[in-house]
């Protein structure tokens, strides 16, 4: 899991699962984040759908998770800018940890 620590931000990919039966945080066989949410790939729904998922379980703003690249692509890598990134981080690590 390649999570980068910059200054107050935290940059990491995610590969995201559209349509899938239930919500939740894990890691693939490589490692990677992976978030499987119920909305579709349409429209811009997955997008949001995982942004507010994120808010909710990091217990964030919307407004501090943010799409660098990848909006169209399953893939995404995601910028979450907060006061303490690396408690964060720790936190990602082990929501993907209880169900990976």
């Amino acid at each position: 899991m390649d999570l980068r620590l910059e200054g107050n931000t935290l940059t990491f990919w995610l590969r995201v699962k559209p349509r899938s039966p239930r919500e939740r945080l894990t890691t693939d066989p490589s490692g990677e984040l992976r978030l499987e949410i119920h909305a579709a790939a349409t429209e811009g729904q997955a997008n949001a759908a995982g942004i507010e998922f994120l808010a909710h379980i990091l217990r964030l703003p919307k407004s501090s998770i943010s799409i660098v690249t990848g909006e169209k692509s399953r893939r995404k890598l995601l910028r979450i800018a907060a006061p303490n990134p690396a408690e964060v981080a720790s936190q990602l690590r082990g929501l993907a940890e209880d169900k990976g």
